[in-house]
């Protein structure tokens, strides 16, 4: 394929079309009722009588349904989409057999339907960030090898030989879900294994999901985004090539809590691990600096920048609090509070799903033909940006202060647990927060969307009226 004969950005936009929009729309509607599940776990803390009268709402049912359709219904299929784009994009060829990525689009979010009502009545795993039942499972396995065939075979006919990060960490992140998906639901579901193995399974599933397949799949946005908005160049290939390197390497050996009831071993490497991320994290702060800072920038007042920008900060400060309760000292303290519970809604909010609005907000437009109103995107970010803050740092600085209350013996435990009242109950207006901008998301994304097919029902109607039938002459 010549120089002459590469496709232009339009056609390229217009071959990802119709899967990414049913990927993001989809997504987005699930992250909107993941939102309100997520504040019906949330209630229970403060009033456990509200919702009891309904078991669907209950925290046993609300919290698992509120981590399935973040993690499944939410942020697969948007970290997908933009995948498939930036490969598209970035090899300067169209998607292959768009048509079939759409089917396994829907046949996804068919499955993450069927996960949740598996859910709700009572038909969960019991294993966290797995709480789906297999038959579940099989769906959406079937459903992400129908469509990642097909973005392989785009990655594979890319007109562009050389390769940019981005497209490293969409590639890695792909094979890692294949991976650690399948064998999560092979060994705990499928054919369970027995004893404390189950319990280590799903330790490095979770292990693996949060710190190495979040930030494949979120950097990859990043290193793509943050040069195109600032309009500086990548800063360093080989320092994001370090950064990806040892991600991969550290971060699949992170999960084990340090006090588990395993081979000492395994929480040590688990704990040293977690502690090492730090390395990549600081690399990753560098160049984020590097490459977004100084020059003429205008300022960021809640764009498409400040999101991806956001989210990058946010993981770096994740990852460090990872770090810290990694390690045994500072574990006899946090473990068993809130302060894990923050530190992973800092990754999933502040820096998962805001680098994930990044990209949709990027690229929806172009494949849409429609502009959004910068005043909508800057709406949707002052609702989840102080909402990630909200829920994420007070259950942060509650677990603390739970952890020091549970290790003196002289204090009550009732006194320990109303310790963290008040700073669950701060955390919730930040989930509230959240919620409302899910909504905005939601509206967003589904007028963008909305707009495409009034615009080319239009287009469509004025061609049919204005047709007219030639007049036969005898």
């Amino acid at each position: 394929m010549t120089a002459t004969t590469l496709p232009s950005p339009g056609p390229i936009d217009r071959s990802c079309r119709s899967p990414l929009f049913a990927l993001f729309g989809g997504a987005a509607g699930w992250l909107a009722l993941s939102s309100a599940f997520g504040l019906a776990a949330a209630m229970t803390f403060h009033n456990p009588a509200l919702l009891a009268g309904c078991s669907v709402l209950t925290f046993g049912r609300a919290y698992p349904a509120w981590a399935h359709l973040f993690i499944y219904g939410f942020g697969v299929p948007t970290a997908l989409g933009a995948g498939l784009w930036l490969l598209a994009r970035l090899g300067r060829i169209k998607a292959m057999n768009p048509a079939l990525i759409t089917v396994g689009a829907k046949l996804w979010h068919v499955g993450v339907l069927v996960g949740l009502l598996g859910i709700v009545t009572g038909d969960s795993s019991g294993f966290e960030w797995l709480e789906l039942p297999r038959y579940a499972a099989v769906i959406l396995f079937l459903a992400f090898m129908l469509m990642t065939v097909w973005l392989f075979m785009t990655f594979s006919w890319r007109a562009e030989p050389r390769l940019y990060p981005s497209q490293w960490f969409v590639l890695a992140a792909v094979f890692w879900f294949i991976w650690i998906f399948s064998t999560a639901v092979f060994l705990l579901q499928m054919h369970p294994v027995r004893g404390v193995v189950q319990a280590a399974v799903a330790w490095w599933f979770a292990g693996n999901l949060l710190n190495v397949w979040l930030p494949l799949a979120g950097l990859a946005v990043t290193f793509y985004v943050l040069p195109k908005l600032s309009g500086k160049p990548l800063h360093s290939y080989y320092l994001a090539l370090f950064i990806f390197v040892t991600v991969a390497l550290f971060g699949s050996w992170t999960g084990m809590p340090v006090q588990a009831p395993l081979p000492a071993w395994m929480g040590i490497f688990s704990s040293t691990a977690a502690a090492l991320m730090v390395v990549p994290a600081l690399a990753l702060g560098i160049l984020v600096v590097k490459t977004s800072g100084g020059g003429d920038q205008p300022p960021c007042f809640g764009g498409v920048l400040c999101f991806a920008k956001f989210g990058a900060f946010m993981l770096i400060l994740a990852t460090l609090l990872a770090a810290v309760a990694a390690c045994p000292v500072m574990a006899r303290v946090t473990e068993f509070t809130w302060f894990t519970e923050g530190q992973v809604l800092l990754r999933l909010y502040g820096f998962f799903a805001m680098t994930l609005f990044a990209a949709v907000y990027h690229i929806l437009p172009r494949i849409s033909g429609r502009e959004i109103s910068p005043r909508r995107v800057r709406a949707h970010f002052w609702l989840a940006m102080p909402g990630s803050l909200l829920l994420a740092l007070p259950l942060l600085a509650g677990g603390v202060r739970q952890g020091l209350r549970l290790a003196d013996a002289a204090v009550p435990f009732q006194e320990t647990a109303r310790a963290a009242v008040l700073w669950v109950r701060i955390s919730t207006l930040g989930e509230t927060l959240i919620a409302l901008g899910a909504l905005v998301y939601l509206a967003n994304v589904g007028w963008l969307i909305l707009s495409h097919y009034r615009a080319l029902l239009k287009r469509e109607m004025t061609d049919a009226l204005a047709w007219q039938p030639v007049e036969v002459k005898s």
